[in-house]
């Protein structure tokens, strides 16, 4: 019976050197420690300040392209709203309500105003008596004209008889029939035939002309007197209010039966077929803006872009209003007044030198940002650029690769140097 392998050991010597071979590694890493104690013992005496990593982000210097932007909020409103107005002073009947859909044309509100109504009635009575007095002077002309052309034909027909008796006179006047002074006379009587003749004639043409010109007075009476009745059923005829486009009543600014002065505010018509976005722009980036711009809308139902379209000459608080409208097809689902955010593209700027956007812009006001090297935030002056939502650009003090803390240096207290614990 075997009780343990007690029997089967041996001692086995080292061999030589090995003592002080373990001795030197011991010595060469105790040295490496004391090293690196030192170096992070000198670190963290020539900072200022010491905060813990998780209190910080840190983020990397980088070339791309900067898109230049801002976010604002805004909403969705009608494009197309008319407000309709009464055209005189008047009694309201309203054919409709609050909330109603309307197509273009339908009867919206009926007012009465009898001064419209009578002063429409006087002009078409005077119409039509100056469209009498026409019928009647042309009828006036004609005999006018008769008459001179009567006396124009009864004057020729003397000049003939005339002549003919002069032509008679000249025929048995040689032979010494007729007495000297009788053939003279007949001469006389037929020059004076072709006077009177040829003065009736132009007394004829004269005569026509003055008719015609009486007639045309009448007419450009009577003309007038049609337009000042058409524009008195003009102004008769907007009594009617209709719907201008398709759409739903807004809002009610009047009730019914109730009496308004001339240009007052009777209703606001709303066109939901066309809807554009109202955003209101900080003043900041007012100068920035130009008719034209890309803009992204976020919705409930996912992104859609469009063009700014309108600018506001003004500035109400601290605020630009602008209107963006949608490319392409209108998105689907969309409400009057519903709140959304927008953000437009102001500029590109490619190939530039940027970093991440954080709390550190306006912490430092962009003159400084902490670069980190070797666990060391070192407070560095800098020059910034355009801005965006989500990156700043560098324009000096620093460079591609750099680690700058974005976020976490309201910590620092403005220290010169910080050590940042991992």
């Amino acid at each position: 019976m075997i009780r343990d392998t007690s029997h089967q050991d041996a001692v086995v010597a080292p061999p030589a050197g090995h003592k002080l071979k373990r001795r030197a590694l011991l010595l060469g890493g105790a040295v490496a420690l004391a090293a690196a104690s030192f170096a992070l013992f000198a670190a963290w005496d020539g900072s200022e300040h010491s905060v813990s990593g998780s209190r910080v982000r840190i983020a990397e210097v980088g070339r791309g392209t900067l898109v230049r932007d801002a976010a604002v909020n805004g909403r969705v409103v009608a494009a197309v709203s008319p407000t309709l107005y009464s055209t005189a002073p008047a009694t309201v009947n309203l054919k409709v309500a609050a909330g109603d859909t309307v197509k273009k044309g339908d009867v919206l509100a009926v007012l009465e105003s009898p001064d419209l109504t009578d002063a429409l009635k006087r002009e078409v009575s005077t119409y039509e008596q100056l469209k009498a007095e026409v019928a009647r002077q042309q009828i006036l002309a004609s005999k006018q004209k008769l008459l001179a052309r009567r006396e124009a034909d009864t004057a020729e027909i003397e000049r003939l008889s005339a002549q003919r008796t002069v032509e008679r006179y000249d025929s048995v006047g040689v032979v010494g029939i007729i007495a000297k002074i009788d053939y003279q006379k007949a001469q006389d009587a037929l020059n004076s035939a072709g006077i009177r003749a040829k003065h009736a004639a132009q007394a004829a043409a004269l005569e026509g002309d003055d008719v015609q010109l009486a007639i045309h007075t009448k007419t450009n009476e009577m003309e007038r007197a049609r337009l000042s009745m058409a524009n008195a059923q003009r102004r008769v005829d907007e009594l009617t209010v209709r719907a201008p486009v398709d759409g739903f009543i807004g809002t009610l600014n009047v009730q019914n039966r109730m009496v308004v002065i001339a240009n007052a505010p009777l209703m606001t018509l709303v066109d939901l077929s066309k809807l554009e976005v109202e955003v209101e722009v900080p003043e900041t980036y007012a100068g920035d803006l130009g008719l034209g711009m890309s803009a992204e809308i976020t919705l409930p139902s996912g992104r859609a872009t469009g063009k700014l379209s309108a600018l506001s000459p003004e500035v109400v608080k601290n605020q630009v209003l602008a209107r963006v409208r949608f490319d392409g097809e209108q998105p689907k689902g969309l409400r009057q007044s519903q709140r959304v955010t927008a953000r437009l593209l102001i500029e590109e700027k490619p190939n530039v030198l940027m970093v991440q956007r954080g709390p550190f812009l306006e912490n430092e006001g962009g003159r400084h940002a902490y670069v980190v090297r070797e666990g060391i935030a070192v407070r560095t002056p800098i020059q910034v650029g355009a801005t965006s939502i989500s990156a700043v650009e560098i324009l000096s003090g620093l460079k591609a690769g750099d680690q700058v803390v974005v976020a976490g240096t309201d910590a620092f207290n403005g220290a010169a140097r910080v050590s940042i614990n991992q």
